[in-house]
């Protein structure tokens, strides 16, 4: 299990960013676990933040931060 606050790592899209919450999704009728990670990026020389939220499956921590 993360902890808010830690750095992890999407291992599907690549996304780096920092753990801020959890949530839950329906899957095939079962209540998933997830991660609300907040992302940021460069896109066009502006940066902007989004919050991706995946199954923790997903992520991974990141060591180096």
């Amino acid at each position: 299990m993360f902890n808010i606050g830690d750095y992890v790592l999407n291992q599907q899209n690549g996304y780096l960013g920092k753990v801020i919450g959890y949530g839950h999704q329906l899957i095939d009728n079962v209540y998933t676990t997830t991660l609300q990670v907040l992302v940021a990026e460069n896109e066009n020389s502006q940066k902007r933040e989004l919050v991706i939220e995946d199954i923790i499956s997903a992520w991974t921590l990141n060591v180096a931060n």
